[in-house]
């Protein structure tokens, strides 16, 4: 039976490059754009792993995260965030992972695939506190244009 993944994210754009992604991987995708229809659709549906943006509309991501959590501590959530300075938070909270935004996507996948292979004990451990081995994926350095070589020049 395929996994299915809520995507929790207010960018339509995100969602849809997301859904891509994971559908060539074999998953099935739920998408909301914001935390209260993620909820909804969580009550719906049966989740096996959710993504969710931190700068929700409705419902923070925070917040959504709460909620999600006391409707099933063991289901493994990846928070994808471009805020910065929620790795202390994240960790506290018992959060599977934390990945910064642009995701990387090969380590997404394997994220995916390692949180989805954990036993739920592990997932409860982590979400009292008694495990604190936060996956933490930061964004990608990108260049930035005083670094770039200069166009049109050739070695």
């Amino acid at each position: 039976m395929k996994k299915r993944i809520l995507v929790v994210d207010d960018d339509p754009q995100i969602c849809e490059s997301l859904r891509k992604v994971l559908c060539a991987e074999g998953y099935e995708v739920v998408l909301a754009p914001d935390g209260r229809q993620g909820i909804e659709r969580f009550n719906r549906e049966r989740i096996d792993l959710a993504l969710l943006d931190l700068n929700l509309p409705v419902n923070s991501g925070w917040e959504s995260f709460g909620t999600l959590t006391s409707l099933n501590p063991f289901l493994p959530i990846i928070i994808i965030t471009g805020r910065q300075n929620q790795h202390e938070l994240a960790k506290g909270a018992g959060v599977g992972a934390l990945m910064g935004k642009p995701l990387d996507v090969p380590v997404l996948l394997r994220t995916i695939t390692d949180l989805l292979a954990e036993p739920p004990e592990t997932q409860l451990k982590r979400l009292v506190g008694l495990q604190g081995d936060l996956r933490y994926v930061p964004p990608p350095h990108t260049l930035q244009p005083s670094t770039l070589p200069p166009q049109g020049v050739s070695d």
